[in-house]
């Protein structure tokens, strides 16, 4: 890389950075990865760096606009299809990690295939990543497309009618007379 485009890739970047930002945080909802998405916005950019022009003109703008909206929607699908698309059961992924209460372990232990085949596709989603991959209600949240305290009352539902279905009664809503 000459000096000239050194120089001319640094504009780029003084111009651009906080622009493609914020159009990748509001495709991707993410900071990490729309910081991602700029850091492949550039790399592309670096390739094709001999056929910009000014870095301060509309078509640049256009150009550098187009790029980090195609990367971060290439990401968002990448993200998208990772985490729709379903892995075959085994018994090693229908193990759910220790969630709750001694009744609830109690209940993931014992049968966990026939509990998760129970569940609906959704609700699997919903217990596979909040205990499987372990991710926050935010990020749970952010998976589904749903608010968190969505994605929270549907897995306090799931496990309420997981703990009924077992026969005990709920440790929060049962009380000693």
């Amino acid at each position: 890389m000459t000096s000239a485009e050194s120089e001319k890739l640094r504009k780029l970047y003084d111009i651009y950075e906080q622009p493609m930002y914020r159009i990748a945080f509001a495709i991707l909802g993410d900071a990490g990865e729309a910081e991602d998405s700029v850091s492949e916005a550039f790399l592309r950019i670096i390739r094709h760096l001999r056929r910009i022009g000014e870095p301060d003109s509309p078509k640049t703008k256009k150009y550098i606009v187009k790029v980090i909206r195609s990367t971060s929607i290439e990401q968002y699908r990448k993200r998208k299809y990772f985490f729709t698309s379903e892995s075959p059961i085994d018994e090693e992924t229908l193990q759910i990690p220790d969630v709750g209460s001694d009744v609830e372990r109690e209940v993931f232990a014992r049968q966990p295939s026939e509990i998760l085949l129970s569940l609906t596709a959704e609700e699997r989603r919903i217990v596979d990543l909040r205990c499987g991959y372990g991710l926050s209600w935010k990020e749970t949240a952010d998976r589904l497309s749903i608010t968190e305290a969505a994605a929270r009352k549907r897995f306090e539902r799931i496990r309420k009618r997981l703990i009924s279905e077992r026969g005990e009664p709920d440790d929060e809503n049962f009380k000693i007379t």
